[in-house]
């Protein structure tokens, strides 16, 4: 069946240097095409989480699966290439004198020919609304340009899966609609991670909600959001938009 699965967790357990458990036997699959709300309080595990699903930190037990391809070493690469990851701080990402460059680098070290890499950057920009900022520098941009170019980067990459950690952190509402229209029209496979539980609302068809590392529910945003308990137990509020209809 593994095969057919867009993301497949097992088991994951993960533990800080320091000793302290983050992940405590995370397990859940997610098929093509799905996009995947992750919620959870300040502390939960979600960022962690993410970070294995492209093996930028590696368990100590348990299993991560992309298209039915493990997790290893072995497989960094092609790994890399179906899972793209969004940091929640764009400045964890760019690094080129130019947007364009930045956004080029991926390409580039796959190997691919100029005309690729050109025809990718440009595509990559334009979808997120940013072809003119191709020759800006990533330091004078604002916060949510940054986090624009962060995300054309990756979709230069032509990943499967793409998954975001809090990508309406520090947007303004225009912005931040625009970003819910873009994410909406995606046919990627999506995993976002996000507190902004109305964006999770508006574009995710499921949600997992994390607890002290561990999935303590998974279903439809209408059945979370109406778990008073789980909101509760999870330190977790309504929307926005459900507290106004309540």
């Amino acid at each position: 069946m593994s095969q057919h699965l867009a993301l497949e967790v097992q088991a994951l357990h993960y533990a800080y240097p320091d000793g302290q458990m983050a992940l405590r036997g995370v397990s859940f699959v997610i098929q093509p095409g799905e996009t995947v709300g992750l919620i959870g309080s300040n502390g939960a595990g979600k960022s962690t989480l993410l970070l294995h699903l492209n093996g930028v930190l590696r368990p100590a037990s348990g299993v991560v699966r992309v298209t039915g391809l493990p997790v290893t070493a072995a497989n960094l690469m092609a790994v890399r290439r179906q899972v793209g990851l969004v940091f929640q701080d764009p400045d964890d990402q760019l690094f080129m004198p130019t947007v364009q460059e930045d956004v080029a680098f991926g390409p580039l070290n796959m190997g691919l020919p100029a005309c690729e890499v050109q025809a990718r950057v440009a595509q990559a920009l334009a979808t997120v609304g940013a072809s003119h900022l191709a020759s800006r520098a990533p330091y004078r941009l604002s916060g949510g340009e940054k986090r624009m170019v962060a995300m054309a980067g990756v979709l230069a990459m032509a990943p499967t899966v793409l998954v975001q950690d809090e990508p309406s952190a520090g947007l303004d509402p225009a912005a931040r609609r625009r970003l819910i229209t873009l994410l909406a029209s995606f046919a990627h496979t999506q995993l976002i991670a996000s507190h902004d539980l109305d964006l999770v609302q508006d574009v995710c068809t499921r949600v997992l909600v994390m607890r002290e590392g561990v999935i303590e529910a998974d279903g439809t945003p209408a059945a979370i959001f109406a778990d008073a308990g789980l909101l509760a137990r999870c330190h977790l509020e309504l929307p926005l938009s459900l507290q106004r209809h309540s």
